[in-house]
């Protein structure tokens, strides 16, 4: 409920409270995880929550004034959906309340705004499904950051049932409250002996409950006439809390407006389902086997003080069900010691699902329910409905499971359909109710005596169906607040990677895995030709990379065509590090350094290379840095020798044309590709072309082998199959 143009006069029982989170940077929206999530609390007694918005970002050429998307929520992180994708069938979603920001600042105003859990959520706008490498192309920065301004009431008068409460209302409202205590059936508000400067009247605006976002179920009664009974009738209030009631006078400043305020309060009387243990002492006790159920024992409960208790039927019959924890944001619930559940056309049949811990909101409220086909005729239905802070109770008079501040979800049983699924994603933070009743529209005198037994299953999971085959499900986190999210691959998309309008084909995916690792092969060339130079030690690295650059593709595929021999986290790391290691070998091998100098740079290289990749995987500096050092040796050496010889070196053309040139321009053709044309879809052609450019340009950029070097080194065999490689330079012999 936004409310932007109201103006608070000063109010002494008013006092403020600021709250503030620190500042996230923002990212290009493409699924859940690349949104900013930040959770605050709002204290009890609020009647006013002002969200102030602020977003800076730097002053380089690449900032510009992008559209910011910010979502809130009451209870449970907002559902978003910029992409336009489908949910998964069963799914319920209501629409998020949210707002674009284009300046720097904004500002959202709420009007008594509910206690609890209150979530922002932020982002850019969606991705352009380009990769971008980290580093080598600046970026700008965007930084948001909420603060929370509440003013809330430090005198609030509390409303006893069945209690008048005198007001005089003058220039500032009156702030009420009044606590609905469990099994609470109705509640009824009247304003009584209402007088407005002595005359009869009542120009007053009553306001009860709070509000919520996305959506706000605050009640607002408006008294004027004298004669017209000024009452509010709240079915099946939140139980469990206190319920804030603001009057306020519409006679004008100077006018003063006395009433008395009356609640009354209807509990009902509650039938609990209770299956007495068997005792030792008591084997002789029997039960009906066949339904495995035993004679329930009605029991009155507590109703609270001063609220009156009915002596007519029961109002629902309570189901006590246990909440068994299994993991994080995974929870099971179970009607206790029984199956099945009894559901009759006379008295709801009530299940509660403790989601109150706070940490329940960022999963997925699985509920399935199946029915006898054989117990529920052609005119008959099981009506089930789903509510937070209450049941509902009025399945005889209406089945859209409205309760007095809250819409619930509907699920229906029936002859021709006996199953019924309903997904909630973040669900709000709350108890939540599951009530189920028989109805017969057509001839209500059938279900008079019909019994239906109802099977459940209930359940809170991170992720639905663990966002299946083309999904990865992730644990994400704010400060100490836990959620989960979806990830999808291979062009799936959705909230739990169903959405299968972008998706690749199995052929897409075969023919993607087979280009990213068989275009690893070519770096068979560079291998030949190493050896056949005699350069072993860059042919055991080319042979490295092109070993786990193979693997790690394998394993990087979504769908079916995956395999992983090691850890991913491992084929990953050690593709990235034989990738940087051969650029490393290939360009010190160009500057034709002594052998004894070479060595020592090459391992050098390779331990910087080695704790580069650990402090930053996808650093683009992390690999160019060290490239571009051995780059700056290999010209230097080139240039020393082009003064000593007094000639260019290399001295050859054909050296020139034939394998530095190509080497060159292949070279950077793929350091073009890998920095600026790989995208999300054509990422496995353009970088299985730069895996043939990379291995390619190895083999046209190394050197010659020496003058004295006989091809492919060691070519000389002993009859006991050990080689003797000779080194005319060191005179040096070595078996291997």
């Amino acid at each position: 409920m936004s409310d932007h143009g109201h103006t608070w006069q000063p109010d002494v029982r008013l006092v403020s409270e600021q709250f503030s989170q620190s500042p996230q940077k923002l990212s290009f929206y493409s699924w859940y995880g690349s949104a900013r999530l930040f959770h605050f609390r709002v204290p009890p007694d609020a009647v006013l929550l002002r969200w102030l918005l602020q977003v800076s970002w730097g002053s380089s050429p690449t900032c510009t004034n992008v559209e910011i998307t910010v979502y809130f929520r009451y209870g449970a992180p907002p559902v978003i959906n910029p992409l336009g994708t489908s949910f998964p069938a069963n799914t319920s979603v209501q629409p998020s309340f949210f707002i674009k920001m284009l300046q720097s600042n904004a500002s959202v105003n709420i009007s008594h705004p509910a206690p609890g859990d209150w979530f922002v959520v932020a982002h850019l706008p969606p991705s352009s499904q380009k990769i971008e490498v980290k580093d080598f192309v600046p970026t700008c920065a965007y930084v948001f950051q909420p603060d929370m301004l509440v003013v809330r009431v430090v005198e609030v008068s509390v409303l006893e049932p069945d209690v008048p409460l005198p007001q005089n209302l003058l220039s500032h409202p009156s702030y009420l409250k009044i606590f609905v205590p469990k099994y609470t059936q109705e509640l009824r508000l009247e304003l009584q002996g209402c007088v407005s400067n002595g005359s009869l009247g009542c120009p007053v605006r009553l306001t009860v409950g709070s509000a919520t976002l996305p959506s706000n179920f605050q009640k607002v009664l408006t008294c004027t006439g004298p004669t017209q009974a000024c009452r509010l009738l709240l079915p099946s209030p939140p139980w469990d809390r206190w319920l804030q009631v603001t009057a306020k006078s519409l006679a004008g400043p100077h006018v003063s407006v006395a009433f008395s305020a009356v609640a009354a309060l209807t509990a009902c009387r509650v039938w609990n389902m209770n299956v007495q243990p068997l005792l030792p002492s008591s084997l002789n006790q029997s039960c009906n086997i066949s339904t495995g159920l035993m004679s329930p024992s009605p029991s009155y409960q507590d109703q609270g003080r001063n609220s009156r208790l009915g002596n007519g039927p029961f109002c629902l019959m309570s189901y006590a069900v246990t909440r068994e924890d299994v993991d994080v944001v995974s929870v099971r619930f179970r009607p206790l010691d029984r199956v099945l559940v009894l559901v009759q056309s006379d008295t709801p049949s009530v299940m509660q699902l403790y989601l109150n811990t706070g940490m329940d909101s960022g999963g997925s409220l699985t509920i399935s329910l199946w029915a006898n086909q054989s117990l529920i005729t052609k005119n008959s239905w099981v009506v089930a409905c789903v509510n937070a802070a209450s049941p509902f109770l009025s399945f005889n008079t209406s089945l859209n499971c409205t309760t007095a501040f809250f819409q619930g979800y509907p699920l229906f049983l029936s002859a021709s359909s006996r199953e019924a699924n309903l997904i909630i994603p973040y669900p709000e933070t709350d108890t939540w109710y599951l009530s189920l009743q028989l109805v017969c529209p057509e001839s209500p005198e059938e279900c008079v005596e019909a019994v239906v037994f109802v099977e459940s299953a209930l359940s809170l999971v991170p992720c639905l169906h663990d966002c299946g085959p083309y999904g990865q499900c992730l644990l994400l986190r704010r400060h100490g607040y836990l959620y989960a999210g979806c990830s999808c691959k291979a062009g799936w998309r959705g909230w739990s990677c169903t959405d299968n309008s972008t998706a690749q084909t199995v052929a897409q995916q075969k023919a993607a895995a087979l280009l990213l690792t068989l275009s690893n092969l070519l770096f068979l060339a560079p291998i030949a030709v190493s050896v056949y130079r005699s350069l072993l030690v860059e042919a055991a690295v080319y042979t490295y990379t092109m070993f786990f650059s193979t693997f790690y593709h394998a394993c990087d595929q979504p769908g079916e065509a995956v395999l992983c021999i090691l850890n991913y986290d491992t084929l990953q790391y050690c593709d990235f590090l034989g990738s940087g290691v051969s650029m490393w070998v290939t360009i010190l091998c160009m500057a034709r350094l002594k052998a004894a100098l070479k060595y020592v740079l090459y391992l050098l290289g390779t331990l910087v290379f080695a704790m580069s990749l650990q402090l930053d995987r996808r650093g683009a500096w992390n690999t160019m840095g060290p490239c571009l050092f051995a780059f700056v040796v290999m010209v230097t050496m080139w240039v020393y020798r082009c003064g000593h010889r007094r000639q260019c070196y290399p001295t050859s053309w054909q050296r020139w044309v034939f394998y530095l040139l190509p080497g060159i321009s292949m070279a950077t053709v793929a350091l073009a590709i890998y920095t600026s044309m790989m995208t999300s879809d054509n990422y496995y052609y353009t970088h299985s072309i730069w895996h043939m450019l990379l291995a390619g340009s190895a083999a046209f950029l190394l050197p010659p082998r020496d003058k004295h070097t006989e091809p492919w080194a060691c070519s000389k065999k002993l009859t006991c199959h050990y080689q003797i490689c000779k080194n005319h330079r060191e005179e040096l012999y070595t078996v291997t």
